[in-house]
């Protein structure tokens, strides 16, 4: 049985400011999960953190690109040698985030190692490139198509390895039925399930019939990117965009639970959870429940 890793990545470098002069709150995602003993219930070993630069977009307009690139490239980078060294050692890091783009470090870092598919589960395809959007800024909305080499290169080729996941390996779960970026997706062959198709299957047998499809030899594993948002705001209100029509708990918690509970999965990150906007903490309990229910053997 493999050791549960917990490494705090508490990078908010991909989002927007909630209003000027303020800075995205997920950046204390990891300290509100600690303060819910989730390493205590999960039998967890201690990963450290991994401290990223400071949030600063200095004087970037519309049109620039993604703002902070040259951070999150850095982070990226040392993000990805921490959970590297973890997956080599045989461990199951849980890498908590943070926005979005803290997804590019396990990325990279499998990347690395060789062939690994992406289990996303995720209110949004975060697939806003170049190619589809003129309002290109924010990674956190972006990371699947830089992980997949779209976008600029100062972020899609680091260390000459782009792609990082190949399209026919990106599994998407979870995103709103009226997703603008679904038709893309399919055009593209990754494979995607909106809330609507996992409540008309059922999350579990669809995530059990999805992952035979990410077990396949010609990968060497896969990463599981839980971002708080694929929840229904009636339930997870305290994230950057609560949308709504989302998953309940009891329909996560099967999937997640089918997901990492595989051989081949190599890890999981969660995202975009903000304490600033759940000051009873309640959200907080509910996404260490979940992790708790996905992680420890009953």
């Amino acid at each position: 049985m493999r050791r549960i890793v917990v490494i705090d990545a508490p990078s908010n470098l991909g989002l927007r400011p909630p209003v000027e002069g303020a800075v995205p709150g997920c950046y204390k995602l990891a300290g509100a999960l600690r303060e819910q003993r989730l390493l205590q219930r999960l039998g967890a070993y201690e990963g450290g953190v991994v401290v990223p630069p400071r949030y600063d977009r200095g004087g970037w307009r519309e049109g620039d690109g993604v703002f902070n690139a040259e951070a999150i490239a850095a982070y990226t980078r040392k993000l990805a040698d921490r959970i590297e060294h973890h997956v080599r050692a045989g461990d199951f890091p849980v890498v908590l985030g943070g926005d979005c783009s803290i997804q590019l470090g396990a990325s990279l870092a499998l990347r690395r190692i060789g062939r690994y598919g992406l289990a996303a589960i995720d209110g949004s395809a975060d697939f806003r490139h170049p190619g589809n959007s003129g309002r290109i800024g924010a990674a956190g909305g972006e990371e699947l198509a830089i992980a997949t080499g779209r976008g600029q290169a100062d972020l899609t080729d680091l260390e000459g390895l782009q792609p990082y996941v190949r399209d026919e390996d990106v599994r998407v779960f979870g995103i709103r039925d009226y997703d603008e970026e679904r038709g893309e997706l399919a055009e593209l062959k990754i494979t995607n399930a909106t809330v609507g198709e996992i409540r008309e299957w059922g999350a579990e047998e669809l995530s059990r019939a999805v992952l035979q499809t990410l077990e396949v030899p010609v990968t060497e594993g896969f990463w599981v990117h839980l971002d708080a948002d694929v929840l229904d705001p009636s339930v997870m209100p305290a994230v950057d965009s609560p949308d709504p029509d989302g998953l309940l708990p009891g329909e996560l918690a099967p999937l997640l639970r089918t997901l990492v509970t595989s051989d081949r999965c190599a890890g999981l990150n969660l995202t975009i959870y903000d304490p600033d906007l759940d000051p009873d903490g309640s959200c907080a309990a509910l996404l260490a429940d979940l992790l708790e229910t996905a992680l420890t053997r009953s």
